[in-house]
């Protein structure tokens, strides 16, 4: 049974009247399965092309550094360099400062993998996209971004005051 706003009778609220979350969830599911199998024809898999194109304007992170720039535990990092580096895109160095760190490396490999990233998120996004021109799809990023800044100052009330 819906909540009925104090001031509107029956009426539902902007919060109650639309799933956003259950949207979100699902466009970026699917957006992820999109490109997910435009990766799969450069032999990359989900995940590892924020790697290549992280590491492409940061070639040398350290793994610590790769987990926080991307935003996962060091755990995921780990398995995700270790996976790049088995298939050849990536090679881990150890430190010339300090024994217990590794910095990534793209391999010539990995190199020319950047632009079959590149390429497949572009396709992927001209799919996604399809109907839209470019005044919807540029509010569409804006209001993405406000809901992205909303959320973020509510996890972290710094984000909030550095905006």
């Amino acid at each position: 049974m819906a909540k009925k706003s104090k001031a509107g009778g029956g009426r539902k609220s902007a919060e109650d009247k639309f799933d956003l979350f259950p949207q979100l969830t699902a466009t970026a599911r699917c957006s992820r399965t999109l490109l997910s199998r435009q990766l799969l024809s450069c032999g990359l898999y989900a995940g590892q092309d924020s790697v290549i194109l992280a590491l492409h304007d940061n070639d040398g992170l350290s793994l610590t550094a790769m987990a926080e720039l991307l935003g996962v535990r060091a755990p995921t990092m780990t398995k995700t360099i270790n996976r790049l580096a088995a298939q050849g895109f990536v090679e881990k160095r150890g430190s010339e400062t300090d024994a217990r760190l590794s910095h990534v490396h793209l391999t010539e490999a990995g190199q020319d993998a950047v632009k079959l990233v590149r390429k497949a998120v572009r396709k992927a996004q001209k799919r996604a996209l399809g109907t839209l021109d470019d005044k919807d799809t540029k509010t569409l990023i804006r209001l993405l971004k406000k809901v992205e800044h909303n959320i973020a100052s509510t996890l972290d009330p710094s984000v909030a005051a550095n905006a």
